[in-house]
């Protein structure tokens, strides 16, 4: 056999035919839609008992336990974008007392915090405070608790609803019963994280509460 009919051998055993190539299209075509399948509806199995809350889908969780006096037990939850919302932890000494937080003043220190907006991208008139400045006070029928910034930053916003609604505070203060919102500047968040609790920290914390989970 001379070298012409050996390269005609090889490159007939080596070609491709329109037919196969048609179904190797066809075989990655499957692939992707099987793929696309797994990811659309996942297998019931893997899924988790119960849908992740926007909260845990979009903030991380931290903690201040016993921030400032014994039993102010606080949350951060910091967003992507680095804005931080905090509230009242389940933990907080104010829904120990009989009947729960009955009213929220934020009428504290020099100023009235529910009566400033901030304006445009830049947030113009934002006011910019301490991690132990007082944002408001929470009232039972017993006593009040000053609720502090826990962050160093700009208050942006605070949840004005609590003053007609303070009973938010007893049913969801993890989400529409929260305090207010601030923007800490990236190097002031690197400070304060360092001294908060993650989650699993917390809960071990303060594990009468949520029993040995």
């Amino acid at each position: 056999m001379n070298d012409h009919n050996v390269y005609q051998t090889n490159n007939s055993e080596t070609e491709e035919t329109p037919e196969q190539a048609q179904q190797e299209r066809e075989k990655e075509m499957q692939d992707d839609e099987e793929e696309l399948h797994k990811l659309l509806l996942p297998n019931v199995h893997d899924l988790p008992l119960t849908p992740p809350s926007a909260i845990d889908f979009n903030f991380v969780a931290y903690f201040a336990p016993d921030f400032l006096k014994p039993g102010h037990d606080q949350y951060v939850y910091r967003h992507a974008n680095g804005l931080c919302v905090i509230g009242l932890a389940p933990t907080h000494v104010a829904f120990k007392d009989e009947g729960g937080i009955t009213a929220v003043d934020f009428n504290v220190g020099k100023s009235d915090r529910s009566g400033f907006k901030v304006t445009g991208k830049r947030k113009k008139n934002a006011q910019h405070f301490e991690s132990n400045t007082a944002v408001c006070k929470v009232c039972t029928n017993n006593d009040s608790y000053i609720v502090r910034c826990c962050v160093k930053g700009s208050l942006l916003e605070v949840n004005n609803r609590l003053i007609k609604q303070p009973g938010l505070l007893n049913s969801s203060a993890d989400r529409e019963g929260y305090i207010a919102i601030i923007m800490p500047k990236p190097a002031d968040w690197l400070k304060i994280k360092s001294s908060l609790l993650g989650l699993e920290d917390y809960k071990r914390k303060r594990e009468e509460c949520f029993g040995s989970s």
